[in-house]
């Protein structure tokens, strides 16, 4: 059997521990992720979606538990060690890249991540920056021919094209995508979403998808789960995703 990509075992948060306002923000996930898989993931306000993602990316440390990627204990490992492991793209497309500096030399810096940059030489080769152009042309929204512009100075959704691009760059072997798409309007986080499942599949990356969206979270991925009271609530793999309904997930939020 493959080994799992990632593991969480008794996983929990508790804020305020040892204290009259103690509250347990994710309470003893047990998660076992493989290769490959896409994992849409869904729960209402407070249901621990981002804590989950913190405690992976190791911005947030655990309070009981273990955490493993590719095998490898990380529950210790801070979140600068894990870089060279996952990548993540946050909701704000703001946050991930540089503004003053240029979309290519945001991009030289992501095909660096994890490696001892020292003084991290900018000049670009044509020949690099034709690949880098090759790259965020698939994005469809005109970001090739603005890579020499500061990123400050993109739009909101030629930005987050660049962040997911950067992000899938060195392939991690976990790609946490953060509501990626909820800032952007209609068409743009819908080319964006087409995009992401098609470099998901060609690169086989194994990637998790904070969502709110319930059409997003049954078009896209082979797995879904349903976070409640920092808890997996439901997990549906396969064929049972494959025959859930818009109405049955709303029935489902219902119950809370």
């Amino acid at each position: 059997m493959t080994e799992p990509i990632l593991e969480l075992i008794d996983a929990t948060v508790i804020v305020n521990q040892n204290t009259p306002d103690a509250k347990i923000i994710l309470q003893g996930v047990n998660l076992t992720i493989q290769p490959g898989e896409f994992i849409t993931l869904l729960g209402s306000n407070g249901a621990g979606k981002s804590t989950l993602f913190n405690v992976i990316a190791g911005t947030l440390p655990l309070s009981s538990g273990q955490i493993k990627i590719a095998g490898q204990d990380v529950t210790q490992m801070g979140a600068t060690q894990r870089t060279k492991l996952l990548a993540r793209v946050f909701q704000d497309p703001k946050v991930g890249t540089s503004p003053r500096m240029t979309g290519a030399e945001n991009l030289l810096l992501a095909e660096r991540r994890g490696q001892r940059r020292r003084l991290l030489n900018r000049r670009l080769t044509a020949e690099k920056q034709a690949h880098f152009v090759n790259l965020v042309n698939r994005m469809g929204n005109g970001l090739g021919t603005r890579l020499d512009m500061p990123t400050g100075a993109l739009s909101g959704g030629q930005r987050q094209a660049l962040s997911f691009v950067m992000a899938t760059l060195s392939r991690p072997e976990i790609l946490l995508l953060d509501e990626h798409t909820a800032a952007l309007d209609p068409k743009t986080s819908q080319q964006l979403m087409r995009v992401t499942d098609e470099q998901v599949r060609e690169q086989h990356l194994t990637a998790l998808m904070i969502t709110h969206n319930l059409d997003d979270a049954l078009r896209y991925g082979n797995r879904l789960l349903i976070l409640h009271a920092g808890q997996i609530q439901a997990d549906y793999n396969g064929d049972e995703k494959s025959q859930l309904t818009r109405n049955q997930l709303l029935d489902y939020f219902e119950q809370y």
